[in-house]
């Protein structure tokens, strides 16, 4: 008897160190969530999906993108009811070469105006060459938090600011340019004209030809040659597909350099390019967009290919002002809220052939935003001091960067 009882004894208590053990397991994969972002409308473009979900955050990676995750799974909840989640924005064109020198007084550092508007992801537009791409990696994409790309300038110096250095066609030298995209793939993305002038196509050649090389786009900014060139030319004789064209809705010198004619029209063979394969990017800056540009081109059925902001010193305190801002004014000329995240999320990645970012899915580094939707009376304006009205305006409530809580605009990752 005595030993049957120590028998019974010896299995229950068996019974209850596994009971334990297994609830011990439970608590440690219920806690595995680090961050669990509840209840908010999802906008993810690439995975095709517009619907209230919930994300999971473990670690610097996505992990879980369903509805209804229990709550008792994750260290940290943020309640995202009435928001948007989308994936961390990508600025296709912006400048921040940071000062170095007195001929580089230089542009703002990322991180001073991305977080809080909801860009993880910031490219900078050819403000380093090859002679000065090092020191832009050192002064600017090794301190920031943002990940920072560059766009190469075929110029060797980059761009100074300063008219005379970008006119420099001596200073263009597509192998030298290739050779430094190839020794810093993980940054470079691209190869950039900038600013050019003269009645040539110099620039652009050798930035193809650089971008042949290396087998990356090329993006163009063009307009104010003397003489005007014709973008139709530039469209069909030089550039690929694939390859950029930014400032899509400058006003231009001439009408020669602009998609809609003098007489509000969409030259026919803008959409024709755009069905070729050249990318048309918006390159807002301080001098770049024109409503008068934009307006009959959007109600004519033209849509951008991305979405950017031409951040510099110039831009940002102007009709510009930051991501937000520009897409917003995109809504307000008739945009829908799901292309505006499209355009500044899964579009540009494509296009950079980056397809790692701009999206929510299972493993992808955790680059998340948060968004409300203001309603009320808002203007905004081009670089023409024209206004448009609108009723709504973006705001990022919080951004998430590989993992990491950046901004939070309200502190709706912190409990009450």
């Amino acid at each position: 008897m005595k030993m049957n009882g120590l028998k019974k004894y010896s299995n229950s208590c068996l019974m209850t160190i596994m009971i334990f053990f297994a609830v011990g397991l439970t608590v440690t994969k219920a806690q595995q969530i680090d961050i669990l972002i509840k209840g908010g409308h999802v906008i993810d473009a690439k995975n095709n999906i517009n619907s209230i979900m919930d994300v999971a955050i473990t670690g610097k990676k996505i992990s879980q993108v369903v509805a209804n995750i229990p709550v008792n799974s994750a260290k940290r909840i943020i309640n995202a009811k009435g928001l948007y989640v989308t994936p961390g924005l990508i600025d296709m064109h912006a400048h921040h070469f940071a000062g170095i020198s007195e001929e580089r007084k230089g542009d703002p550092m990322p991180d001073d105006f991305t977080f809080r508007t909801g860009v993880t992801t910031s490219i900078d537009a050819g403000s380093s060459g090859w002679k000065s791409f090092n020191a832009f990696k050192a002064h600017t994409i090794d301190r920031s938090r943002t990940r920072v790309l560059a766009w190469l300038n075929i110029v060797g110096e980059g761009y100074l600011g300063r008219e005379p250095w970008e006119q420099n066609t001596g200073d263009m030298d597509a192998t030298l340019t290739a050779m430094s995209v190839k020794k810093n793939k993980e940054y470079i993305i691209g190869i950039k004209v900038s600013h050019y002038k003269r009645g040539d196509w110099i620039s652009v050649d050798r930035a193809v030809e650089a971008g042949k090389i290396v087998n990356m786009p090329v993006m163009v900014d063009f307009g104010e040659h003397s003489p005007p060139q014709s973008i139709e030319e530039l469209f069909t004789r030089h550039l690929r597909p694939g390859d950029i064209f930014t400032h899509t809705f400058a006003g231009g010198a001439s009408s020669r350099e602009t998609i809609v004619d003098e007489n509000g029209k969409l030259k026919p063979f803008v959409i024709e390019a755009q069905k070729n394969g050249i990318i048309f990017d918006v390159g807002h800056g301080a001098g770049a967009f024109a409503f008068s540009q934009a307006v009959p081109a959007l109600k004519q059925g033209f849509v951008p290919n991305s979405i950017s902001t031409d951040f510099n010193n110039g831009s940002k305190n102007a009709a510009m002002k930051d991501l937000l801002n520009v897409m917003s004014k995109f809504m307000a000329m008739g945009m829908d809220l799901q292309t505006v995240f499209k355009l500044t999320t899964m579009t540009p990645a494509k296009q950079i052939q980056r397809e790692d970012l701009g999206n929510l899915s299972v493993g992808a580094e955790a680059d998340v935003a948060i968004f409300s939707v203001r309603n009320g009376d808002f203007g905004f304006t081009d670089v023409r001091r024209t206004k448009v009205k609108g009723t709504q305006k973006l705001e990022a409530e919080l951004t998430i960067r590989a993992g990491n809580i950046v901004w939070d605009l309200n502190g709706i990752s912190i409990p009450d």
